[in-house]
Protein backbone atom coordinates (compact mmCIF):
# COMPACT_ATOMS: atom_id res chain seq x y z
CA UNK A 1 0.00 0.00 0.00
CA UNK A 2 0.71 3.64 0.04
CA UNK A 3 3.35 4.68 2.32
CA UNK A 4 1.05 6.32 4.74
CA UNK A 5 -2.10 4.59 3.77
CA UNK A 6 -1.68 2.41 7.53
CA UNK A 7 -3.79 -1.04 7.59
CA UNK A 8 -6.35 0.07 9.50
CA UNK A 9 -7.76 2.10 6.42
CA UNK A 10 -9.31 -1.07 4.72
CA UNK A 11 -9.77 -3.62 7.73
CA UNK A 12 -12.74 -3.36 8.38
CA UNK A 13 -16.11 -2.02 6.82
CA UNK A 14 -17.23 2.02 6.87
CA UNK A 15 -20.08 2.83 8.56
CA UNK A 16 -21.17 6.39 5.72
CA UNK A 17 -22.17 9.04 8.35
CA UNK A 18 -22.19 6.10 11.08
CA UNK A 19 -24.26 3.07 11.33
CA UNK A 20 -27.59 5.43 10.81
CA UNK A 21 -31.27 3.72 11.03
CA UNK A 22 -34.10 5.83 10.72
CA UNK A 23 -35.84 2.82 11.68
CA UNK A 24 -34.77 3.21 15.15
CA UNK A 25 -34.14 6.83 15.34
CA UNK A 26 -30.53 6.64 14.89
CA UNK A 27 -29.87 9.97 12.64
CA UNK A 28 -26.94 9.82 10.12
CA UNK A 29 -23.63 12.14 11.51
CA UNK A 30 -24.39 11.78 15.65
CA UNK A 31 -22.89 10.55 18.22
CA UNK A 32 -25.13 7.64 18.41
CA UNK A 33 -24.71 6.45 15.15
CA UNK A 34 -21.19 6.47 15.71
CA UNK A 35 -21.67 4.12 19.00
CA UNK A 36 -24.15 1.78 16.37
CA UNK A 37 -20.70 1.64 14.39
CA UNK A 38 -18.85 0.72 17.14
CA UNK A 39 -20.97 -1.96 18.51
CA UNK A 40 -21.15 -3.71 15.32
CA UNK A 41 -16.97 -3.38 14.61
CA UNK A 42 -16.95 -0.84 11.78
CA UNK A 43 -15.25 1.99 11.07
CA UNK A 44 -17.28 5.57 11.32
CA UNK A 45 -17.11 8.13 8.22
CA UNK A 46 -18.29 11.20 9.01
CA UNK A 47 -18.82 14.68 7.29
CA UNK A 48 -17.86 18.35 8.76
CA UNK A 49 -19.25 21.93 8.27
CA UNK A 50 -17.85 24.96 9.50
CA UNK A 51 -20.01 27.35 11.97
CA UNK A 52 -20.41 30.88 11.65
CA UNK A 53 -18.24 31.08 14.65
CA UNK A 54 -15.40 28.40 13.34
CA UNK A 55 -16.21 25.42 14.82
CA UNK A 56 -16.27 21.74 12.64
CA UNK A 57 -19.81 20.61 13.28
CA UNK A 58 -20.67 16.97 12.18
CA UNK A 59 -23.41 17.52 9.39
CA UNK A 60 -23.58 16.38 5.97
CA UNK A 61 -25.67 19.38 3.97
CA UNK A 62 -25.11 22.79 3.57
CA UNK A 63 -28.97 23.53 4.65
CA UNK A 64 -30.52 22.25 7.66
CA UNK A 65 -33.33 21.35 6.41
CA UNK A 66 -33.36 18.08 5.40
CA UNK A 67 -32.67 16.39 8.59
CA UNK A 68 -33.72 18.85 11.11
CA UNK A 69 -36.39 21.19 12.44
CA UNK A 70 -34.51 24.49 11.48
CA UNK A 71 -34.07 25.67 7.97
CA UNK A 72 -31.39 27.24 6.51
CA UNK A 73 -27.70 27.28 6.01
CA UNK A 74 -25.75 25.94 8.96
CA UNK A 75 -22.75 28.44 8.03
CA UNK A 76 -25.27 31.00 9.35
CA UNK A 77 -25.60 29.63 12.90
CA UNK A 78 -22.93 29.60 15.70
CA UNK A 79 -22.19 26.09 17.32
CA UNK A 80 -23.73 26.88 20.15
CA UNK A 81 -26.63 27.37 18.29
CA UNK A 82 -26.10 24.33 16.21
CA UNK A 83 -25.93 21.94 19.34
CA UNK A 84 -29.62 23.06 20.25
CA UNK A 85 -31.67 22.08 17.17
CA UNK A 86 -33.54 19.18 17.12
CA UNK A 87 -33.60 16.45 14.67
CA UNK A 88 -36.84 15.41 13.00
CA UNK A 89 -36.25 12.20 14.14
CA UNK A 90 -35.02 11.30 17.77
CA UNK A 91 -33.42 12.61 20.31
CA UNK A 92 -29.68 13.26 19.44
CA UNK A 93 -27.87 16.74 18.47
CA UNK A 94 -25.84 18.16 15.80
CA UNK A 95 -21.98 17.34 17.98
CA UNK A 96 -18.77 19.24 17.06
CA UNK A 97 -15.95 16.98 15.52
CA UNK A 98 -14.45 17.61 18.70
CA UNK A 99 -17.25 15.49 20.51
CA UNK A 100 -16.94 12.75 17.89
CA UNK A 101 -13.32 12.74 18.74
CA UNK A 102 -13.64 12.62 22.55
CA UNK A 103 -16.94 10.06 22.34
CA UNK A 104 -14.90 7.27 20.05
CA UNK A 105 -11.80 8.08 22.08
CA UNK A 106 -10.16 5.59 19.64
CA UNK A 107 -12.35 2.43 19.88
CA UNK A 108 -12.88 2.84 15.99
CA UNK A 109 -10.84 4.23 13.17
CA UNK A 110 -12.70 7.42 11.82
CA UNK A 111 -12.74 8.85 7.88
CA UNK A 112 -13.57 12.28 8.47
CA UNK A 113 -14.78 13.91 4.82
CA UNK A 114 -13.95 17.83 4.71
CA UNK A 115 -16.83 19.82 2.86
CA UNK A 116 -15.73 22.73 0.37
CA UNK A 117 -17.40 25.01 -1.31
CA UNK A 118 -14.21 24.94 -3.64
CA UNK A 119 -13.85 28.61 -3.15
CA UNK A 120 -10.37 27.73 -1.57
CA UNK A 121 -11.00 28.56 2.54
CA UNK A 122 -9.25 26.58 4.42
CA UNK A 123 -10.26 27.60 7.88
CA UNK A 124 -12.36 23.85 8.40
CA UNK A 125 -9.15 22.34 7.27
CA UNK A 126 -7.26 24.54 9.66
CA UNK A 127 -10.09 23.38 12.33
CA UNK A 128 -10.06 19.77 12.12
CA UNK A 129 -5.80 19.81 11.48
CA UNK A 130 -5.53 21.34 14.94
CA UNK A 131 -8.24 19.07 16.41
CA UNK A 132 -6.40 15.83 14.71
CA UNK A 133 -2.77 16.83 16.61
CA UNK A 134 -4.37 16.05 20.00
CA UNK A 135 -6.30 13.01 18.95
CA UNK A 136 -4.29 9.74 19.74
CA UNK A 137 -6.41 7.39 18.07
CA UNK A 138 -7.04 6.02 14.24
CA UNK A 139 -8.41 9.06 11.90
CA UNK A 140 -7.82 10.06 8.33
CA UNK A 141 -9.13 13.17 6.38
CA UNK A 142 -10.41 12.97 3.05
CA UNK A 143 -12.31 15.98 0.18
CA UNK A 144 -13.68 16.04 -3.17
CA UNK A 145 -11.97 19.58 -3.46
CA UNK A 146 -8.14 19.02 -3.94
CA UNK A 147 -7.31 22.33 -2.71
CA UNK A 148 -8.42 21.40 0.72
CA UNK A 149 -6.29 17.77 0.81
CA UNK A 150 -3.08 19.97 -1.28
CA UNK A 151 -3.48 22.21 1.89
CA UNK A 152 -3.08 19.59 4.61
CA UNK A 153 -0.48 17.83 2.69
CA UNK A 154 1.27 21.38 2.86
CA UNK A 155 1.08 21.74 6.43
CA UNK A 156 2.62 17.80 6.79
CA UNK A 157 -0.63 16.93 8.85
CA UNK A 158 0.30 13.30 9.74
CA UNK A 159 -3.02 11.62 9.27
CA UNK A 160 -3.78 9.90 5.72
CA UNK A 161 -5.17 12.28 3.22
CA UNK A 162 -7.64 11.10 0.49
CA UNK A 163 -9.95 12.42 -2.61
CA UNK A 164 -13.46 11.64 -3.35
CA UNK A 165 -13.90 11.31 -6.63
CA UNK A 166 -16.42 10.13 -9.12
CA UNK A 167 -15.92 9.68 -12.48
CA UNK A 168 -17.89 12.64 -13.96
CA UNK A 169 -18.46 16.60 -12.84
CA UNK A 170 -21.41 17.75 -15.60
CA UNK A 171 -24.41 16.83 -13.42
CA UNK A 172 -26.36 19.44 -11.67
CA UNK A 173 -24.51 18.77 -8.48
CA UNK A 174 -21.25 20.13 -9.54
CA UNK A 175 -22.93 23.37 -11.71
CA UNK A 176 -20.88 25.56 -9.13
CA UNK A 177 -17.73 24.34 -10.34
CA UNK A 178 -15.91 25.80 -13.10
CA UNK A 179 -15.30 24.16 -16.25
CA UNK A 180 -11.12 23.94 -15.25
CA UNK A 181 -12.32 22.60 -11.93
CA UNK A 182 -14.26 19.86 -13.55
CA UNK A 183 -11.23 18.96 -15.73
CA UNK A 184 -8.76 18.73 -13.01
CA UNK A 185 -10.96 17.06 -10.80
CA UNK A 186 -12.20 13.91 -13.47
CA UNK A 187 -8.64 13.95 -14.84
CA UNK A 188 -6.82 14.05 -11.60
CA UNK A 189 -4.26 16.95 -12.31
CA UNK A 190 -4.51 17.94 -9.00
CA UNK A 191 -2.00 14.55 -8.12
CA UNK A 192 0.78 16.26 -7.76
CA UNK A 193 -0.59 18.44 -5.34
CA UNK A 194 -2.86 16.60 -3.35
CA UNK A 195 -0.54 13.05 -3.82
CA UNK A 196 -3.37 11.21 -1.70
CA UNK A 197 -2.67 8.18 0.43
CA UNK A 198 -6.17 6.75 -0.37
CA UNK A 199 -8.79 7.34 -3.29
CA UNK A 200 -12.85 7.15 -2.12
CA UNK A 201 -14.25 6.29 -5.52
CA UNK A 202 -18.01 6.57 -6.74
CA UNK A 203 -19.07 2.50 -6.83
CA UNK A 204 -21.40 3.26 -9.61
CA UNK A 205 -18.49 4.21 -12.05
CA UNK A 206 -16.29 1.23 -11.06
CA UNK A 207 -14.37 0.05 -12.94
CA UNK A 208 -12.36 3.39 -14.06
CA UNK A 209 -9.08 4.04 -15.21
CA UNK A 210 -8.11 6.12 -12.58
CA UNK A 211 -8.52 4.13 -9.69
CA UNK A 212 -7.30 1.18 -11.26
CA UNK A 213 -3.94 2.74 -12.30
CA UNK A 214 -3.54 3.80 -8.66
CA UNK A 215 -4.09 0.99 -7.01
CA UNK A 216 -1.92 -1.30 -9.42
CA UNK A 217 1.01 1.12 -9.78
CA UNK A 218 1.07 3.39 -6.65
CA UNK A 219 -0.41 0.63 -4.52
CA UNK A 220 -3.39 3.54 -3.50
CA UNK A 221 -6.29 1.55 -1.52
CA UNK A 222 -9.58 2.41 -3.00
CA UNK A 223 -12.55 2.96 -1.08
CA UNK A 224 -15.92 1.93 -3.09
CA UNK A 225 -18.93 4.79 -2.16
CA UNK A 226 -21.64 4.76 -0.91
CA UNK A 227 -22.48 0.98 -1.26
CA UNK A 228 -25.72 -0.07 -0.76
CA UNK A 229 -26.53 -3.54 -2.62
CA UNK A 230 -25.00 -7.13 -2.81
CA UNK A 231 -24.04 -5.88 -6.53
CA UNK A 232 -22.91 -2.79 -5.50
CA UNK A 233 -20.56 -5.09 -3.08
CA UNK A 234 -19.37 -7.43 -5.72
CA UNK A 235 -18.46 -4.51 -7.78
CA UNK A 236 -16.44 -3.30 -4.87
CA UNK A 237 -15.01 -6.45 -4.19
CA UNK A 238 -13.55 -6.76 -7.88
CA UNK A 239 -12.60 -3.11 -7.92
CA UNK A 240 -11.40 -1.77 -4.62
CA UNK A 241 -9.92 -2.38 -1.29
CA UNK A 242 -12.57 -0.65 1.12
CA UNK A 243 -16.30 -0.31 0.87
CA UNK A 244 -17.95 2.92 3.03
CA UNK A 245 -21.56 1.42 3.33
CA UNK A 246 -24.96 1.94 4.18
CA UNK A 247 -27.27 -0.83 5.43
CA UNK A 248 -26.86 -4.71 6.13
CA UNK A 249 -24.54 -5.20 2.64
CA UNK A 250 -21.14 -5.08 5.12
CA UNK A 251 -22.22 -8.86 7.06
Amino acid sequence: MAANAPPWLIARPIAHRGLHDARRGIVENTLEAAEAAISRGFAIECDVQLSADGEAMVFHDDALDRLTEASGALADRTAAGLAAIRFKAGEAKIPRFRDLLDAVAGRAPIVCEIKSAFDRDVRLADAVAALAAGYQGPLAFKSFDPFVIAHLRRAALDRPLGIVAEASYDGAGWRFLSPAQKLECANFLHYDATRPDFVSFSVRDLPHPTPFLLRRLAGTPIMAWTVRSAEQREKARQWADQIVFEGDVAT
